[in-house]
């Protein structure tokens, strides 16, 4: 899996999409290109999902920013969430630890500072459910896919998406460290956007595989699945 999202980028006339992608990386200070970015990683979930082997071209730029648009509401939904309802509870444990007082009021608190720990594994949770609900978007088309528990539970409860999820991890280094060598000139510095995208649309390769590879309940004739079903087979639950 990593060595096909690696290669993934570079395929086919690479050298066009890489350019854009990287231009569009520096101008994302301006927000549409940021999304049409997002659109262009949905649209690699979707050829994904389909079996093409070769990245989707920057065209139908309208489509691209619509399904960036989608994309990134998604991510909020996942995200944005979570976290205010998190941070909300954690206050009014807090609150009330310290209205009750005495032994209650200091168990409670333990509760609070229990809570708070807890914060890291709620965004792992988050980052790792965030793939998933945008390759079920690219399945179908459709938000609502988004957000559809049957379709999602395959791909999250899977080994194959696990270890989706944890290889951009060792991509990230790498990208990390290669950032870190280009950082030290002004030449390297103009050359971070497109190692970045490059970076993006190999683990979105990753994610799209994964999710393709465990979940069967592609509707025939969806965006993204032109051949009616994943891989070209009707398999169902």
């Amino acid at each position: 899996m990593l060595e096909d999202g690696l290669s993934y980028p570079v395929r086919g006339d690479w050298i066009g999409r890489i350019i854009i992608g990287g231009v569009l990386g520096f101008l994302s200070v301006l927000l549409l290109p940021a999304f049409v970015i997002v659109g262009y990683l949905v649209r690699v979930l979707e050829q994904t999902i389909a079996g093409e082997e070769v990245p989707p071209e920057f065209d139908d730029w309208g489509d691209l920013l619509m399904k960036g648009v989608i994309g990134s509401v998604i991510t909020i939904a996942y995200t944005v969430i979570p976290v205010i309802v998190y941070a909300v509870v954690v206050a009014v444990v807090g609150g009330t630890s310290g209205a009750v007082g005495g032994d209650a009021g200091a168990l409670i608190g333990v509760v609070g500072v229990l809570l708070a720990l807890a914060f890291i594994p709620v965004l792992f949770l988050i980052y790792y459910a965030v793939p998933a609900a945008l390759s079920a978007y690219a399945a179908r088309g459709e938000i609502g896919a988004a957000f559809d528990l049957d379709l999602l539970k395959p791909a999250l409860f899977s080994t194959e998406y696990l270890v989706a999820v944890l290889m951009p991890i060792v991509v990230a280094v790498v990208i990390w460290i290669v950032t870190a060598v280009l950082a030290i000139t002004v030449v390297g510095i103009l050359l971070l956007p497109f190692v970045q995208f490059y970076g993006q649309v190999a683990v979105f390769r990753m994610f799209g595989s994964a999710f393709a590879s465990v979940n069967s309940r592609i509707d025939a004739g969806s965006p993204g699945n032109a051949s009616g079903a994943v891989g070209g087979d009707d398999i169902a639950y």
